[in-house]
């Protein structure tokens, strides 16, 4: 697939998970610089998401938002990258990158935002409790093998440890070493490097301005 990527982010959002992503495919992309509050609710963008969140794509005519959908579409637009899931890796890769879009995402912002799901009403959170949560994930990274799927990494390692590395950065994550140790493994890629530097020199040129 030759069409132009067009990258819709801001350095200080979840658009990191979707730079790092871009970087392990290794294809060319565009990059567009949005303002929280800004030209995030201006038509312009609002024609690629309603939402007037970021980060979005655009790949030729096809649009796709949302992080989880953005690291699964680029592993299957880009399979030469070899970020998609092989015949015996699917199961733990749906299951675990739909996890972090889910029960994990929805219980740390819960937290983060002063909410307590009473014990009473837990059954009617697909969340879970906060601390159910942080025990499966802990079960999930600590297997012998070293990424998500077994022993080769894949785009589900891009987003389960885009959400482990912001919430050890922040304190959204408990400081588990099983975590520690999975995305220590994880940062020390080359994309993550180049894409983290990408933002990094964003954010400085935002401030500057």
């Amino acid at each position: 697939m030759t069409e132009e990527i067009t990258f819709y982010t801001n350095p200080m959002s979840r658009g990191r998970i979707a730079r790092w992503m871009l970087e392990e495919t290794g294809v060319p992309y565009h990059t567009e610089i949005l303002t929280f509050g800004g030209t995030m609710k201006e038509p312009d963008y609002l024609s690629v998401n309603p939402m007037g969140k970021v980060p979005a794509i655009r790949h030729g005519e096809t649009i796709v938002t949302e992080c989880a959908a953005i690291c699964a579409y680029l592993a299957e637009a880009f399979p030469q990258a070899g970020l998609a899931p092989q015949h015996g890796e699917r199961a733990d890769y749906y299951r675990w990158m739909f996890f972090a879009a889910g029960p994990l995402e929805t219980s740390v912002m819960l937290k983060a935002l002063g909410f307590e799901i009473p014990q009473e009403r837990l059954r009617m959170a697909g969340c879970g409790s906060f601390g159910d949560v942080m025990g499966t994930l802990e079960k999930a990274v600590s297997a012998a093998s070293p990424y998500i799927t077994g022993n080769r990494f894949t785009a589900a390692d891009v987003y389960v440890g885009s959400h482990i590395g912001w919430g050890l950065a922040f304190g959204g994550i408990e400081k588990r070493q099983a975590f520690v140790d999975y995305f220590g493994r994880l940062a020390e890629r080359d994309a993550y490097k180049r894409a983290t530097a990408l933002d990094e020199e964003a954010a400085k040129a935002m401030q500057a301005a």
